[in-house]
């Protein structure tokens, strides 16, 4: 059973992830904008939503999600 512990470390780590990977999308030069284009800032909005839902669950402990 998965623990709200376990799913906030999930979220966590996928929300790094993903801001890890529009980073590296960035430096290899996809996409037609100059630095940061508008999809990539929504996907980092969206990857900061998800740590911080990952840190509201992390001090719920080991309670069945």
């Amino acid at each position: 059973m998965v623990t709200k512990r376990q799913l906030g470390l999930l979220f966590i780590v996928l929300g790094v992830g993903t801001a890890v990977a529009m980073f590296v999308v960035d430096l290899l030069g996809a996409g037609q904008f100059q630095g940061i284009g508008p999809a990539q800032r929504r996907a980092l909005l969206a990857a900061g939503a998800a740590v911080l839902l990952g840190l509201s669950l992390l001090p719920l402990g080991n309670r069945p999600a």
